[in-house]
């Protein structure tokens, strides 16, 4: 038996069936993926994932609408057409419920549940594919109440364009933000780009660095527009941090690269079926615009201001913490501000619990050359980075086996900040070079691995934060709805209030910092880099007997070993959704 669909049933039938407590399933709405829907018996259903549009892949994200609910009763369900092998549903990620009986009455937002989750191979493979289930089980709150399911925390193209009004009517904020059109998508959306800077004072042309930030090139990696808009917050408030910042740097960001993605629900591409962060080497200009006219704004602001860092922030969905990639050359530059180490050390200082050093890695394989990252470094920018936040949390100190919620996800960007500070305060003060010769790659025969880590020292965790084991609140995030969702999507969304940040290092102007003229240091930085000066003389000393080590543990060419690679009619959702949004905002062209 299939269970009904809303929409498709005339409504006689449906009064007819008052006493069928089938669920009623819908996916219709901005951002929404869910293809079909199999009723197995009564508390049990099976779920189809629609995949990316124009291909036959990608089925990661979901989020869908529930309706016709029994309170308290024992539902599964088992999405069965996944196409990754390996999970983090298999490490501790549970599904995330919304209730708008909850959200109306209690206040509570998304949060996590499920229980007996599981992700498996099925026999369901069909064509050369290989395809997985996830499986769960849990209890409506609510008798008759509408809920949503969703694989993370849903952020739209109208939850984007709400925040941009909101700035743009700001009267404070709209004298050191512009917002322009960066230009328009395949389905007529609007790119967007944003330049903060404050405006400089009369007299005094300083010439700025830049510093750029792209997100949400993949769609369903929703929480990468988390982290964006923490990053926004914090850079257009009027903490110290945040004008010194201005003061110092030119930002240019684009939040959204990928909005018909976002609009229609894919996980990973564009409507021609691309994944758009390997395109941005080609030259078509019609086919990918956003990468094209990205590119091509950054090479503009290149030949205005020296490009200081470039990052582009994703979502992943096969390891935890959140860490970087960067890219760097056999022999690094002797440079501190050139090498690409630095930043992600400082980030993992500045938020130890969440930001993992030792997961980041700075190689350039051959299947990523036509990333933003290494696109980007080609051109120049030596600091160019993917920013990766986990789907599902944290494993590091006070936040091990605990999930991300938003107000964490935001943190991340807010921390950005403050390392971006650090750095750039470091590389105006002196002797600056001397105390980052760890960095400097040596000989190849007197390589050393050194355990440059993040700190043992762990930061408070939030308190609102969700166990992997048990149930928590989630934040009250109102998701879309079917109708109304190119218009005002997230009623609820109210930009974070938060100004004073429960970590210390956030209180880096009126305790740890004096006048910028006089390029004092923040502390966080000052130990961080004594920590690599003590590494360094560590390294002076005793390099002879680590080299004789090294030889002894390696084995020779000869003996080294070769890595080898190792009876009913289905109802559809139909997949021709509008991907245009409507009453767009009007901004300006550059």
């Amino acid at each position: 038996m299939y269970s009904r669909v809303r929409g498709l049933c005339p409504l006689k039938q449906i009064l007819s069936q008052k006493e069928d407590n089938t669920l009623i399933f819908e996916a219709r709405f901005e951002s929404g993926n869910l293809q079909k829907v199999v009723k197995v018996n009564e508390f049990e259903y099976q779920l189809t994932l629609r995949t990316d549009l124009y291909t036959s892949r990608h089925t990661q994200w979901y989020y869908f609408q529930v309706s016709n609910m029994q309170a308290g009763m024992p539902y599964r369900f088992t999405i069965v057409n996944f196409t990754n092998r390996n999970s983090l549903y298999k490490r501790g990620l549970r599904p995330l419920l919304y209730s708008e009986a909850d959200a109306k009455k209690h206040k509570v937002g998304w949060r996590r549940t499920g229980n007996e989750i599981k992700y498996y191979k099925n026999n369901a493979g069909q064509g050369g594919h290989q395809y997985f289930s996830l499986t769960w089980t849990f209890q409506f709150p609510h008798d008759l109440d509408t809920c949503y399911f969703a694989h993370c925390y849903p952020y739209t193209y109208s939850n984007l364009q709400e925040y941009l009004v909101a700035v743009s009517k700001d009267p404070v904020k709209s004298t050191f933000c512009k917002i322009h059109i960066l230009c328009h998508s395949l389905a007529g959306n609007i790119v967007y780009v944003l330049t903060i800077t404050n405006p400089p004072e009369s007299g005094k042309g300083t010439k700025r660095k830049a510093v750029i930030l792209t997100a949400r090139v993949h769609p369903g990696e929703t929480n990468s527009s988390w982290i964006m808009k923490g990053f926004l917050d914090y850079i257009l408030g009027n903490s110290g941090t945040a004008q010194l910042l201005r003061d110092s740097f030119v930002f240019k960001v684009v939040p959204m690269l990928n909005p018909d993605g976002v609009i229609v629900g894919n996980h990973r591409c564009s409507l021609t079926g691309q994944d758009l962060n390997r395109k941005y080497r080609s030259n078509g200009k019609k086919c990918y615009p956003s990468i094209w006219y990205t590119r091509n704004m950054i090479k503009r602001v290149m030949g205005e201001h020296d490009v200081f860092l470039y990052c582009d922030i994703h979502g992943h969905n096969g390891k935890k913490n959140v860490f970087m990639y960067g890219c760097e050359r056999k022999q690094q530059a002797k440079s501190p501000y050139m090498h690409p180490h630095v930043f992600p050390l400082l980030l993992s200082k500045s938020c130890p619990d969440k930001f993992s050093f030792t997961d980041c890695r700075f190689r350039v394989r051959k299947s990523k050359e036509g990333t933003g990252r290494v696109v980007m470094w080609k051109m120049g920018i030596n600091n160019s980075y993917t920013l990766e936040a986990s789907i599902c949390g944290s494993k590091l100190g006070c936040r091990q086996s605990t999930h991300f919620d938003m107000k964490d996800l935001e943190s991340i960007g807010q921390h950005f900040c403050v390392a971006l500070l650090d750095y750039c305060v470091h590389n105006e003060t002196q002797g600056v070079e001397t105390q980052h010769k760890i960095f400097q790659v040596p000989d190849p025969v007197k390589k050393v691995k050194l355990p440059i880590a993040a700190s043992a020292k762990q930061v408070g965790g939030d308190s609102s934060s969700e166990s992997l084991t048990r149930d928590g609140k989630g934040n009250h995030e109102k998701p879309s709805v079917s109708q109304e969702a190119r218009k005002s999507v997230c009623h609820d969304m109210i930009p974070s209030t938060r100004e004073n940040v429960c970590s210390s290092s956030f209180n880096l102007v009126s305790q740890k910092m004096k006048k910028h003229n006089s390029k004092s240091v923040s502390k966080s930085a000052e130990k961080t880099f004594q920590y690599l000066k003590g590494h360094d003389r560590s390294t002076k000393n005793n390099s002879k007997q680590e080299e004789r080590k090294m030889k002894e543990r390696l084995p020779s060419k000869s003996t080294r070993p070769k890595k080898t690679r190792t009876a009913s009619q289905d109802i559809n959702f139909g997949k021709s959704k509008s991907c245009q949004a409507q009453d767009t905002p009007q901004f300006s062209v550059p």
